[in-house]
């Protein structure tokens, strides 16, 4: 699993505190707003990023947990060919 940095854009008041702690990854736009890098978070960056989210003055950044994307089932609900569930 990996973590990803999500913004809530309607509790951001716009702060920086952010993009200064996480250059890399978080800009600010024309309006002092931050804009987030898509991309996954390195584990040297994983600390600065953890920073950056407690240091929010509003809770609009967080961290969140990425799972692996899961093997698609077989055709047919992965049962035998032939075979009907007996109810």
């Amino acid at each position: 699993m990996s973590e990803k940095l999500h913004l809530d854009p309607i509790a951001c008041t716009g702060h920086g505190l952010c993009a200064e702690l996480l250059p890399e990854l978080i800009w600010l736009d024309e309006w002092g707003y931050p804009v987030i890098e898509d991309g996954e978070l390195t584990p040297e960056l994983l600390g600065h990023a953890r920073r950056a989210v407690d240091a929010c003055p509003t809770l609009a950044l967080r961290l969140q947990r990425e799972r692996a994307a899961r093997r698609p089932r077989p055709a047919g609900g992965g049962r035998p060919a032939g075979r009907t569930p007996s109810y």
